[in-house]
């Protein structure tokens, strides 16, 4: 088949949605069609994010306050959408990547206070125009969520700095992710992970299926400017 234009797809959710499991997925099903696709994740992706991840995951930065997670998780970003993402996609690569702008407007907008303009002016310089062609939020009961992540990970394995808050927390980042569904209903899709992994895996193909059958003169350039 004829290579598609580039596009790029963020996989968006609460601990234990299933982001990684299915974005693996997909990945398997358009590299059988004929796809370019790279699988990348945040924070991480690139050498320069990969660093900040372990500092933010860990925990490290904790003391610090949130704006400095912030803006740890926006120059990590930066480093990764330059490096990485619009690279990939300038070569015509399908792009799935687990987290991306809208982590950042949950976790330290939403639930971490932070105002909205501080977050949106630190989006900006970071995305640097690079925004997902297309958002699956993959949404599940929090507490199911962390019960699934428990046992991905191990029962003696500790949690990471965002899993060990309390459920509350969680389940206000669930409300959260739902409501950028009704505020951007074009880029993003609600998908229910409550189902199972096949029932979830063919409604991410379904919303996937139409952007990648869109042309290229149809979506707007990227001409890397903030």
């Amino acid at each position: 088949m004829t290579k598609t234009t580039g596009r790029f797809i963020t996989f968006e959710g609460g601990e234990g949605a299933g982001k990684s499991t299915q974005i693996h997925r997909l990945a398997g099903v358009l590299r059988r069609r004929g796809h370019d696709v790279l699988v990348t994740r945040e924070p991480g992706g690139s050498a320069g994010a990969e660093a900040v991840r372990h500092v933010l995951l860990s925990g490290a930065a904790e003391e610090f306050g949130v704006r400095m997670e912030a803006v740890l998780f926006a120059a990590a970003r930066s480093d990764h959408v330059e490096e990485v993402i619009r690279p990939a996609v300038e070569e015509g690569a399908v792009v799935l990547c687990d987290r991306f702008m809208d982590s950042s407007r949950v976790y330290q907008g939403v639930t971490g206070n932070l105002e909205p303009h501080f977050v949106r002016n630190l989006e900006r310089i970071a995305v640097n125009a690079m925004t997902p062609d297309l958002t699956l939020v993959l949404d599940l009961p929090a507490e199911t969520g962390l019960r699934r992540a428990k046992a991905r990970e191990g029962k003696n394995a500790a949690p990471d700095r965002f899993e060990k808050e309390e459920l509350a927390t969680h389940e206000k980042r669930r409300e959260a992710f739902v409501d950028l569904t009704r505020t951007e209903p074009d880029r993003c899709v609600l998908i229910d992970a409550r189902q199972s992994q096949d029932a979830v895996a063919l409604a991410i193909l379904a919303a996937v299926e139409p952007l990648l059958e869109t042309e290229a003169s149809e979506r707007p350039a990227r001409d890397g400017k903030a």
